[in-house]
């Protein structure tokens, strides 16, 4: 602990996923298994797409970019809840815990940004294909996928600096097994309800822009799709674009259930169910959606274990 007015609680005790001995451990080995499948399936599109030239499209650049930014997302949490899992006291520095928040935050602003974007590319391709090459060439992709990055980056420092700023002086347990917003404010010395109501605002800021420029992209879509007179065309119309609206529903869902509601209590148990899904499911769900339903890279992976 320090003295005087500035903050006193120098690290903070994760409550984590609060079951008896027997189900931690059945959890550490399922979650465990979930993490490594992860970093596998993840690694292996990335792999996919930089070794095979037919896949260096926008498309596929955005799925290697998403799959890179899965592996981190998962990994700013995962391994600290495994940790949990087998620990009976699990701590967290001060410092730690906020590093923790920011690469976690920063991760999810960037892959909302991401998928933005990757609905925004299947518009183009969709709506506009004559002149898709040209509204979407290889470097322009890479410019909106830098910039999603760098946004994802850049949006997470004000609630994090804005948090970290309040006093904290005990009690120190957070009744999750990550450092988020919600827990972290009800531990403060003085429970300030208008910097709740910013953080809630500045995140709903970024769901509603992103959420309703995806659904805008689909919207025209789907008005296309429609329009295609062969049933065979529509279909694959529509193929092209299906795993993303699955991985869209899902993470944004999650989000919207967690962060977008007003500030107050919640029940922490339902909010770790959810957190669970979004941190460790989803990002398992990501390669296997968009490989499952994509022919061509499932005629990448071919080629590649005839090799």
């Amino acid at each position: 602990m320090q003295e005087g007015n500035e903050t006193n609680v120098i690290e903070f005790i994760l409550h984590g996923l609060a079951i008896n001995g027997s189900s931690q451990a059945a959890l550490f080995i399922l979650f465990l298994i979930i993490y490594l499948l992860t970093l596998i399936g993840n690694i292996a599109i990335i792999m996919l797409v930089w070794s095979n030239t037919s896949l260096h499209k926008p498309m596929y650049i955005f799925l290697g970019n998403l799959s890179f930014l899965e592996i981190w997302y998962t990994t700013s949490t995962v391994p600290k809840m495994l940790y949990g899992l087998t620990s009976e006291i699990n701590s967290i520095s001060f410092k730690g815990c906020f590093i923790q928040f920011y690469f976690f935050f920063s991760c999810g602003a960037t892959e909302h940004f991401l998928l933005t974007v990757m609905g925004y590319d299947r518009y183009l391709a969709i709506c506009h294909p004559l002149h898709y090459n040209v509204l979407m060439s290889n470097n322009k992709c890479f410019i909106f996928a830098a910039s999603c990055w760098i946004a994802g980056f850049l949006w997470s420092l004000f609630p994090i600096i804005l948090i970290s700023t309040l006093s904290f002086c005990g009690p120190n347990e957070i009744n999750h097994f990550l450092c988020d917003p919600g827990p972290l404010l009800e531990l403060s010395c003085k429970r300030d309800y208008s910097t709740e109501v910013i953080i809630t605002a500045y995140i709903s800021v970024l769901l509603f822009l992103t959420s309703s420029f995806t659904f805008i992209s689909y919207a025209f879509i789907i008005q296309t799709i429609l329009r295609i007179p062969s049933a065979s065309g529509r279909r694959k119309a529509f193929s092209t674009c299906a795993s993303h609206i699955v991985v869209v529903s899902i993470f944004f869902g999650c989000v919207m259930y967690m962060y977008v509601r007003p500030p107050g209590n919640h029940p922490f148990d339902i909010d770790k169910v959810i957190a669970v899904f979004y941190t460790v499911v989803t990002p398992l769900l990501n390669p296997v959606i968009y490989s499952l339903r994509n022919k061509e890279v499932l005629v990448a992976v071919k080629k590649m274990m005839r090799l």
